[in-house]
């Protein structure tokens, strides 16, 4: 068996897929074999005897086709491009919602909350100060990362129909309402199990 340069070789010799840089052939019956990791991008130089080299399994580069379905592709790489998007986007939340929002609620999500490795925080502050807006962001933030899964909102009676709609305007999510009528309809089931989003 002959080893050239360009060749990919699997063998216990190297803990991963190696490319050969060079192969010379050294005295009667050995190789000294320059190789790089596929992996890891690490350099391998062993010498390397007729018998090691019967060992060797030289595997065959498969060429790229591109007859994949092109839209399941563009998902594939839209849901990483997602998921992602935060490490380089620091406003990420604020970039894919409705809303202007003012420097005090940014420097409150970004650079206080957001920042702690456990995200407990209590949002108080006066009326009109933008208490949901911060809100939203921290929720949408969260779950763009993967952190949320399930969210229930608690608000006062009277703002049981404002806030779901400005909450759809302004970030665009939706929620059920879950009210007393659903909770009694709801029969033999948990409809906290069966609704992820809900006031």
């Amino acid at each position: 068996m002959q080893i050239h340069e360009g060749n990919i070789l699997k063998s216990s010799f190297w803990p991963e897929r190696v490319r050969v840089v060079s192969a010379k052939i050294i005295g009667e019956s050995q190789i000294k074999v320059e190789a790089v990791g596929l992996e890891t991008n690490r350099f391998y130089n062993p010498i390397l005897s007729e018998e090691d080299i019967k060992s060797i399994e030289i595997l065959e580069e498969k060429p790229f086709l591109f007859s994949a379905d092109g839209e399941s592709l563009f998902l594939y790489l839209e849901s990483h491009r997602i998921r992602n998007a935060f490490q380089f986007d620091p406003l990420y939340s604020v970039n894919v919602s409705m809303i202007n929002p003012l420097p005090h609620q940014i420097d409150a999500v970004y650079h206080h909350i957001l920042l702690n490795p456990r995200i407990r925080f209590l949002l108080a502050d006066d009326p009109g100060a933008g208490k949901t807006i911060m809100a939203g962001l921290l929720f949408k933030e969260l779950k763009y990362r993967g952190l949320v899964e399930r969210t229930l909102v608690v608000c006062a009676g009277h703002l049981k129909d404002q806030m779901p709609r400005g909450v759809k305007e302004r970030f665009p999510e939706h929620f059920s309402i879950l009210n007393r009528n659903v909770m009694a309809g709801g029969v033999g089931e948990n409809v906290f199990n069966e609704r992820k989003q809900g006031f």
